[in-house]
C-alpha cells in the first residue's frame, strides 16, 4: 500500500509541476494580470472564472486513474477561483469544473463533482469573510491558499466516502489517493499564489520603473520647449531623454527636418538635414506611432546602410486641433531589443513634450496679444490726444511762453512712458506719472473747468499693476464725462488696498456713464480683459454711477509689489 501511495504522490507531483509551468507561461501574458489582484468588477470576474475554470478541468485531465477513481488536482483551480473571484465565481468555477468531472464516469464521478462544487464555494465564502473583515490583502496569501485548498480536499474526500458506491471500495481508493491529493493540491494552490504574486511583483517593479523614469524627464525638461520648439531647445530635451532612458539614440524632428540628434550613429544623423526616413514621413503624414523592430517590421536607415541602428520608435508630436508638429524617435542598436517599458514610455514623453509645445505657444500668442492691444491703446490715444495737445500748446505759445514750455515737457514725458510699455508690468507710481503727464495737458486745455484730485497712499506706490491700466480710464472720464459737462468738471483718483487686493477709484462728477461695449469705451473693455486674463474673473473693472451725479470706474488688482 505505501509504495502505490508512494507512487501515486510522485506522478501528481509530476503532473502538478505541469501544471504549474503552464501557469508560469500564462502569468507572463496579459492574461493573468486580472487575477494579480483581488476581482471586484464584472470584466475581472469573467476573466477570474475562464481562466480557473480552465485549470481545474486541465487538473482533471492530467490526473492519474486509479481503480474507479481519479487522482488529480482540479481543487487548485475550484479554490483559488473562489478565492480571488469571490462565491459567484467560485460556484461558476466549481460547477464548471464539476460538470467536466462528471462527464468522464466512473463510479466516483458524482461524488468528485460535488466536491469540486463545494471546493469552489469554499473558496467564495472565505473570499466573502476576509473582505467583510478588511483583511483583503491576505486573500493573496500563499500559505492560506495551501491551507484553504487542504481543507477543500477533505470535503472532497468525504464526500466520496458518502456519497460513492460500495463504501468499502471507495474507503480503499480513498486511502490510496488522500495523501497524494491533499500534497499535490495544497503545495500546487500555494505555489500557483506564489506565481501569481511574482507575477504582480514584477507589473509594480515596471510601474515603478516607469513612474520614476517618466517623473525624472518631466522635472528635468520642464518648460524648455516653452520657451520654443527650435533646434538649441530640442537638442536639450533629447539630451535629457537619452540620459533618463538608456536607449540608442534620440532624434527630435519638426514636420520638414532634424532638430536634434544624440547617441549612436551621430556622425551621419545630422541635425538640420531634411528627413528621409519612410517610417518618420509615414508616422507624421497619418499620426500614427510606427514601431520598426528589425524583425517583424523592416529597419533601414535611411541615410548610412552601415549603421549600427537596427530598430527604432517614432511617436508624433501634437499640436493645435490634434495636427502633427514633428516626431520623437527612439533608437536602438542591433545589438539590443527594445524594453516595453521604453516603448511605453516614449508615447508618455511625446505627449509631455506636445503639451509643453502647445504650452509655449499659448503663451507667445498671449504676449502677442497683450502687445497688440496695447498698441491698439496707443493708436487709440495718441492720434486725437496728440492734435489737441499741439492746438493746446499753440494757444498758450504767444500769452504764456513759460506754460507753453511746461506743457512740451509734459507731452514729452507722456510720449516717452508710452513708448516704455513692452515689460507689460509696471508700479503704480509710473503710472501716476504717465496719467499727471496727460492730466497736465488736459488741464491746460479746458482751463477752469476741470480740476483733478489725486490721493495715492506712498505704501502702495510700489504696487504693480498691468501697464497702461489707468490713462485709458482717466481719459474715458473726460472724453465721455467732465467734457461734456457745461459746468465745471472733476476726477478723483484714489488708490486704497482691501485684504490682498489693490483698489483704484477714478471718479468724475459728470454720471453720463451709459451701460453697454459702446458706453465703457474701447479702453476701459481692453484695460478690463487684459488684468481678467493676467489674474483671473475676480479682478478687473467696475463701473458705478448715479445719473447726472457721478460715475466711479474701480479697478482691483493683486496687491504685488515690484522686486527693487
Amino acid at each position: 500500500m505505501n509504495i502505490d501511495v508512494i507512487s501515486i504522490s510522485l506522478v501528481l507531483l509530476q503532473q502538478m509541476c505541469v501544471y504549474l509551468v503552464v501557469a508560469y507561461l500564462l502569468s507572463r501574458t496579459p492574461l493573468f494580470i486580472p487575477l494579480t489582484h483581488v476581482t471586484i468588477r464584472l470584466p475581472q470576474k469573467a476573466a477570474c472564472y475562464v481562466i480557473f475554470s480552465l485549470f481545474c478541468m486541465m487538473g482533471t485531465i492530467l490526473g492519474m486513474p486509479v481503480i474507479h477513481a481519479i487522482a488529480n488536482t482540479p481543487a487548485i483551480g475550484a479554490v483559488l477561483g473562489g478565492l480571488l473571484g469571490g462565491p459567484a465565481v467560485g460556484l461558476a468555477v466549481g460547477v464548471t469544473g464539476g460538470l467536466h468531472r462528471y462527464s468522464l464516469g466512473g463510479s466516483f464521478a458524482l461524488a468528485a463533482a460535488l466536491g469540486i462544487v463545494a471546493q469552489g464555494i469554499l473558496g467564495g465564502l472565505v473570499h466573502r469573510h476576509l473582505i467583510r473583515r478588511g483583511k483583503i490583502k491576505t486573500l493573496l496569501d500563499p500559505v492560506k491558499a495551501g491551507l484553504l485548498t487542504f481543507i477543500g480536499v477533505i470535503i472532497e474526500l468525504i464526500i466520496d466516502l458518502l456519497v460513492a458506491k460500495p463504501f468499502w471500495d471507495t474507503l480503499h481508493t480513498v486511502s490510496l489517493i488522500a495523501v497524494p491529493e491533499l500534497i499535490a493540491n495544497s503545495v500546487g494552490a500555494a505555489m500557483f499564489m506564489v506565481i501569481l504574486l511574482d507575477r504582480r511583483e514584477l507589473i509594480e517593479r515596471q510601474s515603478s520603473v516607469f513612474s520614476a523614469k517618466a517623473l525624472k524627464i518631466a522635472a528635468r525638461a520642464d518648460g524648455v520647449l516653452r520657451t520654443g520648439f527650435n533646434q538649441e531647445n530640442s537638442m536639450r530635451v533629447a539630451r535629457i531623454i537619452y540620459e533618463e532612458t538608456g536607449v540608442g539614440a534620440v532624434a527630435i524632428t519638426d514636420r520638414e527636418r532634424i532638430l536634434a540628434f544624440i547617441g549612436i550613429g551621430d556622425d551621419h544623423h545630422v541635425p538640420g538635414r531634411p528627413i528621409i526616413s519612410v517610417q518618420t514621413k509615414q508616422a507624421i503624414a497619418n499620426n500614427q506611432v510606427l514601431y520598426a523592430d528589425g524583425n517583424e517590421e523592416a529597419y533601414q536607415c535611411s541615410i548610412d546602410p552601415h549603421c549600427p541602428l537596427g530598430s527604432s520608435l517614432v511617436i508624433p508630436l501634437a499640436g493645435e486641433d490634434n495636427s502633427v508638429i514633428g516626431a520623437i524617435k527612439l533608437y536602438e542598436p542591433k545589438t539590443k531589443l527594445f524594453s516595453t517599458i521604453n516603448r511605453a514610455l516614449g508615447e508618455g514623453i511625446a505627449k509631455l513634450l506636445s503639451s509643453q509645445i502647445l504650452a509655449g505657444r499659448y503663451e507667445q500668442q498671449k504676449v502677442l496679444l497683450a502687445q497688440s492691444e496695447i498698441k491698439l491703446l496707443h493708436a487709440q490715444v495718441n492720434p486725437h490726444f496728440l492734435f489737441n495737445a499741439l492746438n493746446t500748446i499753440s494757444a498758450v505759445t504767444c500769452d504764456d511762453p513759460e506754460k507753453a514750455r511746461d506743457l512740451i515737457g509734459h507731452l514729452s514725458t507722456f510720449f516717452r512712458k508710452n513708448l516704455k510699455r513692452a515689460s507689460e508690468q509696471a508700479s503704480l507710481a509710473d503710472e501716476i506719472e504717465h496719467v499727471s503727464a496727460y492730466l497736465q495737458i488736459e488741464l491746460a486745455r479746458f482751463s477752469d473747468q476741470l480740476s483733478v484730485e489725486i490721493d495715492i497712499p506712498d505704501e502702495l506706490r510700489s504696487v504693480c499693476l498691468p501697464a497702461f491700466s489707468l490713462q485709458p480710464v482717466v481719459e474715458n472720464a473726460i472724453k465721455h464725462g467732465t467734457s461734456q459737462l457745461l459746468r465745471p468738471g472733476l476726477i478723483r483718483i484714489s488708490a486704497r488696498s482691501d485684504g490682498h487686493d489693490l483698489v483704484l477709484d477714478v471718479e468724475d462728477n459728470a454720471g453720463l456713464y451709459e451701460r453697454g461695449p459702446s458706453g465703457s469705451g474701447l479702453g476701459m473693455n481692453l484695460v478690463d480683459r487684459r488684468i481678467k486674463n493676467r489674474y483671473g474673473n475676480t479682478y478687473g473693472v467696475s463701473v458705478a454711477h448715479g445719473r447726472d451725479v457721478f460715475t466711479r470706474v474701480t479697478i482691483r488688482v493683486p496687491l504685488e509689489v515690484i522686486p527693487a
